[in-house]
């Protein structure tokens, strides 16, 4: 298992920017595929952004293609989400996930998550 800390959310304008970071602990991070996850109120999660082990490899949902971009970098354990242009529908509480297994690609593959930031955009 690894041990995932988010943070970065907050209250932001429509319009405007916000930065997520998540630190993972232990030495094999680069092992994990990792991905961002949200639930806004009354709704299922749903998956925002993936990035395998290397970060060579992405995948949006169709809602955030061109305004969000899921990064990583493997010597400080950490994966990170940009966030422009946020419109009220991105407000979700966001969780940080990690997988081992080969199905990176596959939403379902997520096993280890952190405990959430809070995102609120403002009409």
């Amino acid at each position: 298992q690894v041990q995932l800390v988010e943070s970065g959310g907050g209250l932001v304008q429509a319009g405007g920017s916000l930065r997520l970071s998540c630190a993972a602990s232990g030495r094999t991070f680069s092992s994990y595929a990792m991905g961002w996850f949200r639930r806004a109120p009354g709704k299922e999660r749903e998956f925002v952004a993936l990035i395998s082990w290397s970060g060579g490899l992405t995948s949006y949902r169709d809602s955030v293609k061109g305004r969000f971009t899921i990064s990583r970098d493997n010597a400080k354990r950490t994966v990170y989400l940009q966030m422009n242009s946020l419109k009220p529908e991105d407000t979700a509480v966001y969780y940080c996930a990690a997988t081992q297994l080969s199905s990176w690609s596959n939403p379902k593959a997520y096993d280890d998550w952190g405990q959430g930031t809070q995102v609120t955009v403002s009409s």
